[in-house]
């Protein structure tokens, strides 16, 4: 049995409210998952499993409650060697080349950092998908299916 922690940013509420549906679906499949709003970065050196789940802001950013963990993490560099992560983005693909902004750069950094992607990044886009759940639930198996 796994131990799912779970890391949020949100801009409007739907990252978060995701997070939460994940972090069920992930019970019923026998793990355990704690959603974290932002959480710090002892959660992050805590953790045996990792899940971002964030939006992205209009200029492709980290939504601010999530950035500061990012830049603690970015300022501290601990190293997380061989922790596997996912990572869900939410963006609008309306914003071109900032699209999903936000996991391109916490993907970036959790690599810096040595952790290991046990499954590639999802990007939702909210041109396609209104309600991120659908696609996020699909890709959450396979995340499953890797710990």
């Amino acid at each position: 049995m796994a131990k799912v922690s779970i890391f949020v940013g949100s801009v409007y509420g739907g990252a978060e409210e995701l997070a939460f549906a994940l972090a069920e679906k992930i019970h019923v499949n026998n793990h355990k998952a704690k959603v974290y709003l932002p959480g710090t970065v002892n959660d992050v050196l805590q953790a045996t499993h990792m899940l971002f789940v964030t939006s992205t802001t209009g200029s492709g950013d980290i939504p601010v409650e999530l950035e500061s963990l990012y830049l603690e993490l970015k300022d501290q560099f601990p190293l997380l060697t061989d922790i596997p992560y996912g990572i869900i983005t939410m963006g609008d693909s309306g914003y071109g080349d900032t699209f999903c902004g936000a996991g391109k750069k916490i993907d970036l950094l959790l690599q810096e950092l040595q952790a290991k992607a046990c499954i590639e990044k999802l990007d939702i886009d909210a041109c396609e998908n209104f309600e991120p759940e659908e696609p996020a639930l699909i890709w959450l198996m396979s995340f499953i299916k890797s710990l």
